[in-house]
């Protein structure tokens, strides 16, 4: 004999138990106002005993929300990516959205624009763009929902999307000007993937410094923010002299040059000073502590986000400018060059 499959308890339920009209009780689900803190509080106390929910669906209906934000992601594992998708969910979920994550390839041309598609089949009232990347040619999409992206997107504008990220370009002059200014002669930089406008950007920044100092600019080395691409690295660097201070783009591969340094015998910072990005929490327990750039991937988020929300809640949601969320974090793996005798 089959059991008889209990009905959820809908609206009905709720305001049965509390004693309420049944519009008072789609006014507390929808945060309406003119409700009284002891009604609202009875609501909620029979919803929970009950174990209602509302309808997100048809909530969506009337109010022509989702209440769901969108995110392209590349489902990366690295420190940076990871640290801002775990930010946005907590944000989102903290301002009464919730998240949908689509995560695409790199390599595949079409990755991002599908990966928007499905999230507008899906239904939301925005989407993110975490990690951007060059995507081959200019991104052609026409959402009809506000979007945040997290660098800038060729083919996209601010017209079509507000931008919030890091200044990477500032981070690099940074990074490279802390060198120059304890006297080195010049920086050498073990670069991103060129794919990434972050990588670039912080090319940029290693680029503008070496000029404004009037400093040769050595041959820049790429990985592909993994150890090992910098262990790779790391090695050519070592076995040339005259390299004597380096920016690495992330303190990942910074991870694999200081370990390369480290078996050639070329000590850190005594014979080479080098410089990270992101401010990984193991780079303090590095041998030697790495300097590094700080990145505070939740001012980044939190400053986007509610640009966004502003724009899906009808507001103007001006486009954001690179926020403020670099500086420089000086450790024990940087030092004035040793005098040549």
């Amino acid at each position: 004999m089959s059991e008889t499959r209990r009905r959820p308890p809908g609206s009905t339920d709720v305001a049965r138990l509390a004693g309420v009209s049944q519009k008072t009780v789609s006014r507390v689900m929808n945060d309406e106002p003119y409700v009284s803190a002891e009604i609202r509080e009875r609501v909620l106390a029979a919803a929970r005993e009950l174990g209602y929910r509302r309808n997100t669906a048809a909530r969506a209906l009337n109010l022509g929300r989702f209440h769901r934000i969108g995110v392209v992601s590349l489902g990366s594992a690295l420190y940076g990516p990871a640290s801002q998708l775990i930010e946005l969910e907590r944000r989102a979920r903290e301002i009464g959205y919730a998240l949908s994550v689509v995560n695409t390839l790199e390599g595949d041309d079409r990755g991002v624009a599908k990966a928007v598609e499905s999230l507008l089949e899906q239904g939301v009232d925005g989407i993110v763009l975490s990690e951007p990347i060059d995507v081959g040619e200019e991104l052609r999409i026409d959402p009809g929902v506000p979007m945040l992206s997290l660098g800038p997107i060729a083919g996209l504008d601010e017209t079509q999307m507000i931008i919030s990220s890091p200044s990477n370009v500032d981070a690099g002059r940074e990074a490279t000007g802390h060198l120059l200014g304890l006297g080195h002669a010049t920086v050498w930089h073990v670069a991103g993937p060129s794919r990434w406008w972050a990588a670039r950007d912080r090319v940029r920044g290693w680029r503008e410094a070496l000029a404004a100092a009037g400093t040769p600019e050595p041959p820049m080395l790429e990985g592909d923010w993994s150890p090992a691409s910098g262990y790779v690295a790391g090695q050519i660097l070592a076995a040339n002299p005259e390299v004597t201070a380096v920016f690495v783009a992330n303190d990942d591969m910074a991870i694999g040059v200081l370990r390369a340094l480290a078996e050639a015998g070329r000590a850190v910072p005594e014979q080479v000073s080098v410089v990270g990005m992101d401010d990984i929490p193991a780079a303090a327990y590095l041998s030697p502590p790495l300097t590094t750039i700080h990145q505070d991937f939740k001012a980044t988020i939190v400053h986007g986000l509610a640009l966004l929300v502003e724009r899906i809640e009808g507001g103007s949601g001006t486009a954001a400018q690179n926020s403020p969320s670099t500086h420089l974090v000086v450790r024990r793996s940087t030092k004035p060059p040793e005098e040549k005798t």
